[in-house]
């Protein structure tokens, strides 16, 4: 389903611009952003409207997290979402952002302190760029949660579990990095299992009904639902999820 036009959307970015990287900082991770350097620091490709990134950063303080979303109207709800999970403010009926001082910005960047900034920034943009531009062993984990399947015939390059974008995240990940796998696709998982096992990746846990009373608890209660992943449940679609470790050599 295509996303309508946010109103003001241009202006609403702005207002909370200082939550966003640039391509000029995506070298300088993490410290380039205002986290600790040597910080542990996450990534979540495809972040959606924030429900998940928002969660768990709110759940797992002690880290830093990035996450990207290449649409730009979408990655503004997230934003929204965690600025006020943060209670950094509102939006006003009007799209304006209302900060908790009651001050009212219209396309007005707010340079949010880092104090109060917490532990999540945006990236808008493509996953390939933002990759291409992160220097090595950047992150402790990588979120992959229900990626578009591109099921059309002669579209599985762009997947994001595809070999050159595993190859990818091996250089991106630190020693004790992993990455997490989320979908209700059927398909995508079978070829990210495939995918893994060719690229030499160890799959260290693996389900296909996330929410099943046979997962073990600590598994179950550690997760942190998706919108999608929340529609799904409820239509009785069982969740399917991985988390794997990159080859050692």
């Amino acid at each position: 389903m295509r996303n309508r036009k946010k109103k003001n959307g241009e202006n609403r970015l702005i207002n909370l611009s200082s939550l966003l990287i640039t391509r000029d900082e995506l070298s300088g991770l993490p410290s380039s952003v205002g986290f600790a350097d040597g910080a542990p620091v996450r990534l979540e490709i495809g972040c959606g409207k924030g429900e998940f990134i928002t969660g768990l950063a709110r759940r797992e303080p002690c880290f830093g997290y990035i996450a990207i979303e290449r649409v730009p109207d979408v990655a503004l709800l997230a934003l929204e979402k965690y600025a006020g999970s943060r209670g950094l403010g509102k939006l006003g009926d009007h799209g304006e952002w209302i900060r908790p001082d009651g001050t009212a910005l219209k396309g007005d960047r707010w340079d949010i302190p880092l104090e109060l900034a917490g532990n999540v920034r945006f990236y808008i943009g493509k996953a390939e760029e933002f990759l291409d531009e992160v220097s090595p062993d950047t992150f402790e984990g990588i979120y992959l949660n229900f990626s578009d399947p591109w099921s059309k015939k002669g579209y599985a390059s762009r997947r994001l579990t595809y070999p050159s974008y595993l190859k990818k995240y091996a250089s991106l990940l630190n020693v004790s990095g992993k990455i997490y796998v989320k979908t209700d696709n059927d398909g995508l998982f079978d070829f990210t299992l495939e995918s893994l096992d060719s690229e030499g990746w160890k799959v260290e846990f693996m389900t296909r009904d996330l929410h099943s009373p046979s997962v073990s608890e600590q598994i179950r209660s550690s997760n942190v639902m998706t919108e999608y992943e929340k529609k799904f449940t409820e239509q009785g679609i069982p969740i399917k999820y991985l988390i794997a470790s990159p080859p050692t050599e």
